[in-house]
């Protein structure tokens, strides 16, 4: 027994070093000057990208109007911030047999060139390849996009020094009444038999006309349309509001018709 004492210390010996040496290397990263380095590089993306997302805060999103081609109705949406195009999309492109093989082959690059041309100045973009009637309509409502986009900086500078109600005076001058005119295409409603939009002038806060810029068409639908819409737009006017009666025999293209007449009042604020 008496031999095995050295043998233990031995072994104790070399189990303290051993936690020394461990203990050591345990604490040299903490003082290792290329980790400090690394970790110092990679806070500054973080900060850098916290700018970007309070720009994009101010960004507006605007519809243009549904343009109909030979093929179906082509409606564009963008993105527009600090005045150029940051987004482009078509919320409204031709479908069925063939042309869901076009428009997927030209709406994507007809978006890129929108955002690659970049500011909201007009839309003169190349049409695509094989999609000569879904270029034109999508040009067109781009066009009409950025028509919106220019319309709304214009009365943003107009009533700059105004205060927020000078557009809505009528009498300050030849040009007041003007200013209280409204022109506003709704939504696309769609329906079983064909899309619906709208589009009314209000005027004082009232609306003075009312259109269907598309219906449902085709078939028996050109008879219930033409038979509809009319009596539709008049009774927008009397009622003043999305508050109206379905006509008898034209229940989907009514619906319709509400559901855009309402999102073009909506955007009136009235």
């Amino acid at each position: 027994m008496r031999k095995s004492h050295p043998v233990r210390r031995a072994v104790l010996a070399g189990a303290a070093t051993v936690s020394g040496i461990v203990l050591l290397l345990s604490l040299k990263p903490a003082s290792d000057p290329g980790s400090a380095s690394a970790a110092g590089g990679a806070a500054p993306p973080v900060a850098a990208q916290s700018p970007q997302g309070g720009r994009g805060a101010g960004a507006g999103t605007v519809t243009g109007d549904a343009a109909s081609t030979q093929y179906g109705p082509v409606q564009v949406r963008l993105t527009v911030n600090d005045g150029k195009i940051t987004g482009a999309e078509a919320v409204q492109a031709p479908k069925g047999g063939q042309s869901d093989q076009v428009t997927a082959n030209a709406v994507p690059k007809l978006n890129q060139a929108a955002v690659t041309a970049g500011n909201a100045g007009n839309a003169d973009i190349d049409a695509v390849s094989g999609a000569t009637y879904t270029s034109a309509g999508y040009k067109q409502s781009l066009q009409s996009a950025l028509d919106k986009v220019a319309a709304a900086g214009s009365a943003g500078q107009g009533s700059g020094g105004e205060g927020a109600g000078g557009d809505r005076s009528g009498g300050d001058g030849p040009g007041g009444g003007a200013q209280g005119t409204q022109t506003l295409t709704g939504g696309v409603a769609q329906t079983q038999y064909g899309p619906v939009q709208v589009r009314v002038t209000v005027s004082g806060g009232k609306i003075t006309d009312a259109e269907a810029v598309q219906a449902p068409k085709g078939g028996q639908s050109d008879q219930v349309t033409a038979n509809a819409v009319p009596k539709l737009n008049q009774a927008a006017v009397t009622a003043g509001n999305a508050d109206i009666d379905a006509v008898s025999g034209a229940t989907y293209t009514s619906a319709g018709y509400k559901q855009s007449l309402q999102s073009a009042l909506d955007q009136s604020g009235g």
